[in-house]
Order: structure tokens, then C-alpha cells, then sequence
């Protein structure tokens, strides 16, 4: 079972911006839907809190105190598709900085649900 770690969107969830918060992202995770190939075990799940500076030592930290390093990192779907859109970096640019400080390949998006 791949073993994942999920960021989610920190304003959506807490403000309840068409995000109610990580359960989706557990479903399709569990299920193997939306965007993860096959079920996956979620080592870890984090948000991104605004302006962002710290979402890379946020992960390293989860991925210290789980002391599982995860096989891929996942944007979640709020925080991918975010309206409006993350006025700090772009998904793409979050990809760059994870999968350069951690070797791991990032997705973006976790599910399609609605």
C-alpha cells in the first residue's frame, strides 16, 4: 500500500470554503479514487497555513515525527483549486519546492468529489 502525505488548503478548511476538511481526501486516499492510483495508507496530513513560508518545514516535521517518509505527496483538491486562487504561490510552484527539498513526487489534486 503507497503511503501518502496530503496538504490541505488551511483558509479553506477552516473558513469553510467549499472544503469541510480532510475527510474527503481520507476517502479517496482509502478507496484509491480521484487522484491516487491504487488505496494508500496517509502517513500524514498537513496545511498549509498562510503565506505558506513554512508548508516545507511543516512537512519535514510530519514526516520526522511519523518517522514514515511518504512513497508521494499530495495538494489537495481545495487547496489546487482554491477560488480565489493561493495569493502566495501557485500549485506548481509548491510542487517544485516539495519534490526538491523531499525526492518525492507530488500530486496535485487528491479527489473529484463535489
Amino acid at each position: 500500500m503507497e503511503k501518502a502525505a496530503v496538504i490541505g488548503c488551511g483558509a479553506y478548511m477552516d473558513s469553510g470554503y467549499g472544503c469541510p476538511g480532510e475527510w474527503r481526501c481520507l476517502k479517496a486516499a482509502s478507496l484509491g479514487e480521484g487522484h491516487f492510483e491504487n488505496p494508500s495508507q496517509v502517513v500524514s496530513y498537513v496545511k498549509c497555513e498562510c503565506p505558506g513560508r513554512a508548508l516545507a518545514p511543516t512537512v519535514g516535521m510530519a514526516i520526522k515525527l511519523s518517522e514514515i517518509k511518504p512513497e508521494k505527496i499530495y495538494l489537495s483538491s481545495c487547496l489546487v483549486n482554491a477560488k480565489p486562487s493561493c495569493p502566495y504561490a501557485s500549485a506548481d510552484e509548491m510542487v517544485q519546492i516539495l519534490e526538491n527539498q523531499f525526492n518525492v513526487p507530488v500530486v496535485k489534486g487528491t479527489h473529484d468529489y463535489h
